[in-house]
């Protein structure tokens, strides 16, 4: 792990966050470490149980590692697993290579990022699609700037009173009529 010294910690953050999003599903198709959403509720929700044998060659392949006890897996930790490994033979090799380039930058966060970033990512989910929209186009918004406007931005952002700072979310969030709506951005981020 690298250490990340004061400068770099909000940028660690904000890569947190983004490496959140795309880690969890990551995790299934990689180490398969991703925790089951919701247990079943019904035996017919039930995950099924997946024979080595009956895993193509190229799931044994990718799976091998798992091989020798695939077997006395639970079933839903093999149907994790499963779908992670479908879901990346299925990616392109351009969606591979970005996957491969999160993980890394998720593995390279300290425990303590990673904990943040499953916050915030949680958080995001716990928004309505609307508001999820509304965070997904600041972002996009956010990440066309130039460097230099990113880091004015935070600057400004990053030397505002908290007074301030509450002003331009109150401010933002009258011109795109949310009210109270979400909360703002994640600390060390400016609002987009």
């Amino acid at each position: 792990m690298r250490p990340v010294s004061n400068s770099t910690a909000p940028l660690a953050s904000r890569r947190a966050a983004l490496a959140a999003m795309v880690a969890f599903g990551l995790h299934l198709a990689v180490g398969g470490r991703a925790r089951a959403e919701t247990p079943a509720e019904t035996p017919a929700e039930a995950p099924i149980r997946t024979e080595w044998s009956a895993l193509n060659a190229e799931e044994q392949k990718m799976l091998g590692r798992y091989s020798d006890r695939w077997d006395t897996l639970p079933a839903d930790q093999q149907q994790r697993l499963l779908r992670g490994t479908r879901r990346w033979m299925s990616m392109t090799p351009e969606q591979r290579e970005r996957a491969r380039t999160r993980f890394d930058r998720w593995q390279d966060l300290t425990p303590e990022q990673r904990e943040l970033a499953r916050k915030r990512w949680h958080r995001y989910r716990e928004l309505d699609p609307e508001q999820q929209q509304r965070v997904r186009k600041g972002y996009h918004k956010f990440k066309n700037l130039t460097p230099e406007q990113r880091q004015r931005m935070r600057e400004r952002w990053e030397n505002a009173t908290p007074e301030e700072r509450q002003k331009w979310l109150e401010r933002r969030r009258a011109r795109h009529g949310q009210g109270e709506g979400p909360p703002g951005p994640p600390p060390g981020r400016p609002p987009p």
